[in-house]
């Protein structure tokens, strides 16, 4: 046991004391730590990248003029309403984005109702379908009230017809014309046929007189549009031509209405 309490203390000797605590470690005793010094003795002006800045820059500090939960606003933001009053007044009607427009609606209606009245060409060369829709329904619904369940047949005649009188049309006339101006020109045509199919809730349309109305509202329906075909498109001359293919269109929509 005594000779290893020798080897104990011999292992253990060293030159280190507890002196020697109180100095930096590592060989950095000689160095003074800037980061070791009390509270309020380090300087913050020697940092590097750090200088004040000379009296005269300075800016002074003008004082709050504000009322308290009140502060004075930086900016006044115009009004909603003149904001967009002008862009909202400048947009045109829905109806007429739409290209509904009851005024030429009207017009039209009453150039159809009246064969002998003149056409308005600048009118008659838009393209409105919303008439000759409402028509095409009207049309098959007085055809409904007397059993016959023809909406097919009327959808499907309209778009052939207006194929054939498209085709027909553009080799006839120097200018030519649109798709839709045919069909919306047919399909206001087609007003008198809603008369005819209305008689024909009312009374047989098969004996002598029936035959005469519907030779009557055939013609009808055919001068009409011929005459708006014909001011719309310069065609002069070119009626009768115009409307013999119109009269065989119409003839088949009083077919069905007559059986």
């Amino acid at each position: 046991m005594s000779g290893f309490d020798n080897f104990n203390t011999d292992f253990y000797q060293t030159s280190y004391s507890i002196d020697d605590q109180g100095q930096a470690g590592y060989g950095y005793g000689n160095t003074e730590d800037p980061y070791n010094k009390g509270y309020g003795q380090y300087d913050y002006s020697q940092q590097a990248g750090y200088a004040a800045p000379p009296p005269g820059m300075m800016q002074p500090q003008q004082p709050y003029t504000g009322q308290i939960y009140q502060p004075t606003p930086a900016f006044t933001p115009a009004s909603s309403q003149s904001v967009y009053s002008s862009s909202f007044d400048d947009e045109p009607p829905l109806l007429e984005e739409l290209g509904i427009n009851f005024d030429h609606i009207w017009q039209k209606t009453l150039t159809v109702l009246h064969p002998m009245k003149a056409a308005d060409g600048s009118i008659m060369t838009e393209t409105d379908l919303a008439g000759p829709m409402v028509f095409c329904l009207a049309f098959g619904a007085t055809l409904l009230l007397t059993g016959k369940i023809q909406f097919g047949y009327v959808y499907g005649i309209s778009a052939i017809g207006c194929l054939g009188m498209y085709c027909l049309l553009n080799l006839m006339s120097m200018t030519g014309v649109s798709f839709g101006c045919v069909a919306s020109v047919l399909g206001y045509c087609l007003l008198p046929m809603i008369l005819l199919s209305s008689f024909g809730v009312l009374f047989s349309l098969q004996g002598l007189m029936g035959i005469i109305i519907t030779a009557v509202i055939i013609g009808w329906c055919s001068f009409s549009a011929s005459k708006i075909f014909i001011s719309a498109l310069a065609m002069d001359g070119q009626q009768l031509l115009v409307a013999y293919p119109c009269a065989l269109l119409y003839g088949v929509f009083a077919l069905i209405s007559v059986f």
